[in-house]
């Protein structure tokens, strides 16, 4: 089992920054791929960000690209979020996710291992 614990969330104004951070321990994959989504009230689960096993490519979901890093630190199995410019519509829980495929999805369904998420709430 993995467990993902995520930190970093609350509330800040627009236009401020904000970093998560998500600390795997327990059995960890040499070659997991890791992701970000969230999820606002009423609404579905959106793809954030995603990092390759080793770093090397990321992928953002539209409306976070230009303003968004995902990064991560292997030593530390620690993954972050760098959140800039934050806008309320960024207002949602944070989920932090591993793929054990190493599959660098946009897709939810192919992450098998959740934390418990971290709310950021962005006011105007």
């Amino acid at each position: 089992q993995v467990q993902l614990v995520e930190s970093g969330g609350g509330l800040v104004q627009a236009g401020a920054s904000l970093r998560l951070s998500c600390a795997a321990s327990g059995r960890t994959f040499s070659r997991y791929a890791p992701g970000w989504f969230r999820q606002a009230p009423g609404k579905g689960r959106e793809f954030v960000a995603a990092i390759s096993w080793d770093g090397g490519r990321t992928l953002y979901g539209d409306s976070v690209k230009g303003r968004f890093t995902m990064s991560m630190d292997n030593a530390k199995k620690t993954v972050y979020l760098q959140m800039n410019s934050l806008k309320p519509e960024d207002t949602a829980v944070y989920y932090c996710a591993a793929d054990a495929y190493g599959r660098l999805s946009t897709y939810s369904g192919d992450y098998g291992y959740w934390g418990q998420g971290t709310q950021v709430t962005v006011s105007s």
